[in-house]
């Protein structure tokens, strides 16, 4: 039986599945253990060696193929790691040195382009337009990112969009705001220092000098009891506006995905779409779906599987 096995690396838990199908209904086994990212490289790559043992006893079955969802980017000029958030990855052959533990061919997209994929593949997208051509997956959570899907005709397999410099789809660190936070990638204003919740909670803790975490400033906003929660709001949907637009006037997708904790927040969906007709270059019509994931955080891992 052709499985299809998939591990998504984070900085606290590496979980793994194995599926019969590309199906969110197929799993044969899904297990985590922690990173324990604190011991270093070789330690990782150790407790990733475990896992998928694990998943081979527990299952019976061999990968002849294994896809990795991870905090960064492989950069296909060096075959090494960069930009991971795991920053002991950072400058290391991960791919070739997982493939020689392992030996296995893997295949190595960043978390984003993993929830693009999965979304894209057996999630949101195929139940509201299953025809597509490209799909953008935003992830708007303790920090911003994006990814890209495209298939090549109506009948063809979803594929990640990488690029030159395996930075397909870093929506997240495009300037948004100019003279803003400074960003750690050695940038300011970047959509991750605007939209991102630690971004909005400092900015409205920096108003008024109280700290809330942003589930209760949303609330706030919403009972009309809070100026500045609205002000911070607000803020929310105008830089969310902005830079959906410039997704939409770039690459156009059929349809656009919603990840991470500030993407859950409703009026993204019907305010936040008002605030993209502003910017979009099609005489302010908006007809492109912007949908909520439907596999929720077992996004990373499914589309790991499917690459």
């Amino acid at each position: 039986m052709q499985t299809y096995w998939g591990i998504d690396l984070g900085g606290t838990k590496i979980e793994g599945v194995v599926l019969s199908s590309p199906s969110p209904d197929a799993v044969v086994l899904r297990k985590r253990i922690d990173t324990e990212a604190h011991k270093g490289y070789d330690h990782i790559l150790s407790r990733i060696e475990l896992l998928v043992d694990i998943l081979r006893v527990e299952t019976g079955y061999q990968p002849e193929h294994i896809g990795f969802g991870t905090p960064g980017t492989n950069d296909p000029s060096t075959n090494t790691m960069k930009n991971c958030n795991t920053t002991v990855l950072n400058g290391k052959p991960m791919v070739q040195d997982l493939a020689r533990r392992l030996d296995v061919p893997i295949t190595v997209a960043n978390d984003a382009n993993c929830f693009a994929l999965a979304e894209a593949t057996m999630g949101i997208v195929p139940d509201v337009t299953p025809d597509f051509r490209c799909v953008f997956g935003v992830i708007m959570g303790t920090g911003v990112g994006g990814g890209v899907v495209f298939k090549t005709g109506t009948d063809s397999k979803p594929v990640v969009l990488g690029g030159l410099h395996g930075i397909g789809g870093e929506w997240g660190h495009n300037i948004l705001e100019e003279n803003g936070y400074a960003c750690y990638c050695g940038k300011s204003g970047c959509n991750e220092q605007v939209l991102s919740g630690p971004a909005l909670q400092r900015f409205y803790h920096e108003q008024c000098g109280e700290e809330r975490k942003m589930k209760e400033i949303i609330e706030r906003h919403r009972q009309g009891i809070d100026p500045v929660a609205t002000q911070t709001f607000e803020r929310m949907l105008e830089f969310y506006g902005r830079s959906i637009s410039t997704i939409i006037n770039v690459l156009d997708p059929d349809a656009i995905v919603l990840g991470g904790g500030v993407g859950n927040v409703d009026e993204l969906y019907t305010e936040g779409t008002e605030r993209i007709k502003k910017y979009i270059f099609n005489n302010g019509v908006v007809r492109t779906p912007i949908l909520r994931p439907k596999l929720g955080d077992s996004a990373g891992v499914f589309g790991a599987a499917m690459l």
